[in-house]
């Protein structure tokens, strides 16, 4: 799947389990952008994933860029609503090195009160040694200025480095792993600010079903003394045409700061078509 490329994405509808999504740096970043909100009210986190594999691997030499936009605006006796989306993705590979870019940005408003106001943003850089190995350096932050629930962050920005590894690389099937150390700034509705070191840790699997379809699996832990955080997507993505792919993805988000089993995890379905402009 070409890289270079702008996307355009629209919406087909979601389903959810457990709690509104709560905007941490560690939803499913790296992935497409990682991090899953409201697929049918935020495009911008709309859990979109390149067929490239983790790190290097399958990559065009070049540069690639995608931008989508989506907003909405409602009025109904005398109540008014609107909400905007804002994403964007940049990224470049020189044959060795590689650097991916993304941010997304969510504003809402009812009736002349914010109903939400965040933004997630990442720097990843990935430099290969072989065909199996290679070094990642990242920088992920979220801002959710809305945020109230105790437990929850209102700031958090993680920074780490370390080695990753792929377990297999063939056409049909890819599985590679990180892991490394980092630091951690957060600031904690009811707790505070935290700074501390961290580890993370990803996961990231891709199988080739047919020559159209393909799943994905991508899973992502961040650990430090005051909480450790775990994001899944696993995700059935159907190539319809060169230019349109039909996405259906299955989230999980745990925090054991708000969540006190995996069963309390916050789980969202959802479903999306994704349109790409080469």
């Amino acid at each position: 799947m070409k890289k270079s490329m702008f996307i355009a994405a629209a919406i087909s509808g979601f389903i959810a389990t457990g709690a509104m999504a709560q905007t941490t740096t560690f939803q499913n970043e790296n992935r497409s952008a990682e991090a899953v909100e409201n697929l049918e009210e935020q495009i911008a986190e709309d859990a979109d994933r390149d067929l490239g594999a983790f790190g290097n691997e399958g990559r065009q030499i070049g540069s690639y860029g995608s931008v989508s936009l989506r907003g909405t605006s409602t009025s109904n006796d005398g109540d008014t609503s609107s909400d905007l989306g804002v994403g964007l993705r940049w990224g470049t590979f020189d044959g060795v090195n590689g650097i991916d870019v993304t941010a997304s940005f969510a504003y809402g408003i009812e009736n002349g009160e914010e109903t939400e106001n965040s933004l997630l943003a990442g720097i990843d850089y990935r430099r290969d040694f072989n065909d199996t190995l290679f070094a990642y350096a990242k920088a992920d932050a979220s801002f959710d200025k809305l945020s109230t629930t105790v437990g929850e962050y209102k700031q958090d920005v993680f920074v780490g480095a370390g080695l990753g590894y792929r377990i297999f690389n063939d056409a049909d099937t890819q599985w590679s792993v990180q892991a490394g150390p980092g630091y951690r700034v957060a600031q904690v509705v009811g707790g505070g600010e935290v700074n501390e070191a961290a580890a993370s840790l990803s996961s990231n699997f891709f199988k080739s079903l047919t020559d159209t379809t393909y799943i994905t699996n991508d899973t992502d832990v961040i650990y430090s003394e005051f909480a450790t955080t775990v994001t899944n997507e696993l995700a059935l993505n159907v190539a319809v045409s060169e230019s349109l792919t039909l996405r259906t993805s299955y989230a999980t988000n745990f925090n054991d700061q708000t969540d006190n089993a995996f069963s309390d995890a916050e789980n969202t379905f959802g479903i999306a078509a994704v349109y790409n402009f080469n």
